[in-house]
């Protein structure tokens, strides 16, 4: 009996121990929550009213706490409510606002705002508006075909900047064709830059620009060359006609525009010996240089002996190969047709010249015939102008026959 008293008294009291902790451990919780609870406070908000569809403002308080373990913030403000006649009084004040008249200032500017209030303003096309080409660089007076342009060269970089502009007066059977405009630095320049005609007609428009690298050394030696051809819809190409200026005495007037007229076959005047019409071709892979010795026009002859064209291959100062083409009958301009070929290596197309001599043997055939005069076609070392660029013209299109006309000159 008293082992189940003692018992009975022993479970008792561990049960009220229990229920002491328990209350312990609730009371402790209950303090913790109560003040975590106080820590936090509602400040009064500094905006007075917020309309509604507006985004909230949460400020965050700048004062000072004095335990880390404190986070200030502020809850947000809290949004007013507007009545709903508000609501309507306000709707009618944008009405009114929008049927009153606006400022003589915004009366240029569009229609379209965002609430009346900011009025969203249109371009003034007029105010932007670029003038035609054709009215800044105008064409000289006269019926010449012309091209104008530009050169500058930046001494910083060692670059010639070329600018094209437009041509000016192209041949009536020219206009339904596109143009193409070639360019070449020469001497070193083989491969041409092109360029395309935006439109046709007489007067088509480029607005193209190119630049090459030269040094300043080999500057005042440099020729551009520019070609102007027309091209048909099958693909024939036709050789309107041709500028070639030094850059020597051009450089220093960088950002003028240039008016130059172009070399035509058509325009071509006769010289004071007279003119002869050469085709050139070359072959790479057959190392061949074919030459055909066309006609001859404006001859100025002694007898009445035959005309003759002797044409030599000349390699820096020594003749290689020399022939000579049938005698024709004497007229001021002979037809010759003689086709004659030469075996030329690549790598010696910046050193070879071709020496054309019109003779016209004597009556005694001791004596020598008479020189009538002589035309010299090759890269830069021997010639300038247009038979420099009738010898490029052949370089750059290979197995292609290149026909032009050039001006006799007398034997130095």
């Amino acid at each position: 009996m008293a082992d189940r008293v003692s018992l009975l008294a022993a479970g008792l009291s561990l049960g009220l121990l229990t229920l002491l902790l328990l209350v312990l451990l609730w009371f402790c919780l209950w303090r913790r929550k109560k003040k975590d609870q106080s820590l936090y406070q509602e400040l009064p908000s500094p905006v007075p009213s917020v309309p509604s569809g507006s985004a909230p403002v949460i400020q965050v308080s700048q004062c000072s706490w004095t335990t880390p373990s404190e986070i200030p913030f502020t809850l947000p403000p809290r949004f007013t409510t507007r009545t709903r006649g508000e609501v309507q009084t306000e709707e009618e004040e944008e009405v009114k606002m929008k049927m009153e008249p606006q400022h003589d200032t915004l009366a240029h500017r569009g229609s379209l705002s965002v609430r009346s209030l900011y009025p969203v303003g249109t371009l003034l096309a007029g105010l932007y508006s670029v003038p035609p080409l054709k009215e800044v660089v105008a064409p000289p007076p006269g019926m010449a075909t012309c091209l104008c342009f530009s050169v500058e060269y930046r001494r910083s970089g060692e670059q010639v900047m070329v600018t094209l502009f437009r041509l000016g007066n192209v041949p009536p059977r020219f206009h339904g064709n596109i143009t193409l405009v070639e360019l070449r630095l020469l001497p070193d320049d083989r491969r041409p830059r092109q360029a395309k005609a935006r439109g046709s007609g007489p007067d088509p428009e480029f607005n193209d620009c190119f630049i090459f690298q030269v040094s300043g050394v080999c500057v005042p030696r440099s020729v551009l060359s520019v070609c102007v051809l027309s091209v048909e819809q099958n693909g024939k190409r036709h050789a309107v006609g041709r500028v070639l200026l030094p850059l020597e005495g051009e450089l220093g007037r960088a950002g003028r525009v240039l008016w130059r007229d172009l070399e035509t076959e058509d325009d071509t005047q006769n010289s004071e010996l007279g003119d002869m019409q050469i085709s050139l071709s070359y072959s790479p892979t057959l190392q061949r240089l074919s030459v055909v010795v066309l006609r001859a026009r404006g001859l100025q002859l002694l007898t009445d002996a035959g005309v003759c064209v002797q044409v030599s291959l000349q390699i820096h100062t020594q003749v290689v190969k020399m022939k000579r083409s049938c005698t024709v009958t004497a007229d001021t301009e002979p037809h010759f047709n003689h086709r004659m070929t030469f075996k030329l290596r690549v790598q010696h197309l910046d050193e070879a010249c071709l020496s054309f001599q019109l003779q016209q043997p004597t009556d005694v055939p001791s004596e020598p015939p008479v020189l009538l005069g002589v035309l010299v076609l090759g890269p830069f070392m021997y010639a300038r102008g247009q038979q420099l660029q009738h010898w490029m013209d052949m370089v750059n299109t290979p197995q292609e026959p290149v026909r032009l006309w050039h001006r006799l000159s007398r034997a130095t």
